[in-house]
């Protein structure tokens, strides 16, 4: 069974992306090579761009079942309407209309069961597509790429979560950033989760939501500090004061951060290689405890 984790953030720009791809380089080199990068941010996947001798091999389309209501068979009774969670339904009897809001309907199946006509039909409607990226070193890249106009990222996020590799030692999930229902789907059932976090009043704000979610999930997490250097000491105090582990401090850089601009990762700074390695030898303590306290 794959060692599952999950790399989150209360707000965007911590250095969410920056943790993840480094990670996986880094598990590839020290770890295994049965690893996979999972991007569920699925709004705006950028991992790829960091993986340049990742080339896509495979797309596959990500459909959900959307209910339509079939004219012939309706009766108007309405029950569907009072059935549905999501408003995704309308049903006005005097005119003899009835429609589903695809942008709406969540795919519950409520619907079906309420309609005592048979006039509930269920068709796929296309949602995203899950991006396969490989090479010759690791299990490879998967990414979700939500369609324009959809607003259904936690069902992408799921369905994508269920094409990672079952062969793989370790999977990464790249979560989206916040605290809102797609974070909630990527961090599901993950071993362990790294809360990337930067030293500013807006980092600990979100920091802090981060943590109660987390918490309430009751998964297993610890911090790293991106940008160390930068703002205040607040941070540090909060996570001493509420006993949360520090996973590591990544220094802020200019030299880095340009470098991240043009979609490249830093691979000399030994500040970063050491960091990387504490972390790692970290969670493979954990996955090794996990495999030993399974096979007794």
């Amino acid at each position: 069974m794959s060692f599952k984790i999950a790399i989150a953030s209360g707000k965007g720009g911590t250095g969410k992306t920056t943790v993840s791809v480094n990670l996986f380089k880094w598990i590839i080199q020290h770890w295994t090579e049965k690893v996979q990068l999972v991007d569920c941010d699925v709004e705006e996947p950028n991992d790829h761009i960091f993986l340049p001798e990742y080339l896509i091999s495979k797309a596959q389309e990500i459909v959900q079942l959307i209910p339509k209501i079939d004219l012939n068979n309706c009766t108007f009774c309405r029950k569907c309407v009072e059935w549905c969670e999501f408003n995704a339904i309308v049903v006005i009897p005097p005119a003899q209309f009835a429609e589903v809001n695809n942008s709406l309907c969540h795919s519950c199946g409520a619907c079906l069961i309420a309609c005592e006509d048979n006039a509930m039909i269920e068709y796929p409607h296309p949602i995203g597509k899950a991006n396969f990226y490989t090479n010759n070193s690791s299990l490879g890249l998967l990414e979700g790429e939500l369609k324009i106009g959809s607003s259904m990222q936690t069902m992408l996020i799921g369905e994508l979560k269920k094409l990672a590799n079952p062969e793989a030692e370790i999977i990464i999930f790249d979560s989206p950033p916040g605290t809102s229902c797609p974070v909630v789907e990527s961090v599901a059932d993950s071993d362990f989760v790294i809360l990337v976090t930067e030293p500013t009043p807006f980092g600990l704000h979100d920091l802090k939501l981060t943590v109660d979610l987390i918490r309430e999930l009751k998964i297993n997490f610890g911090v790293i500090v991106n940008k160390a250097g930068l703002g205040t000491d607040n941070i540090y105090d909060y996570l001493k004061k509420e006993k949360i582990e520090l996973l590591g401090k990544i220094p802020f850089s200019k030299e880095y951060a340009s470098m991240y601009a043009r979609g490249q990762l830093s691979t000399s700074n030994e500040i970063f290689t050491e960091q990387y390695n504490l972390i790692g030898e970290v969670l493979k303590e954990m996955s090794q405890g996990k495999n030993e306290s399974r096979s007794e």
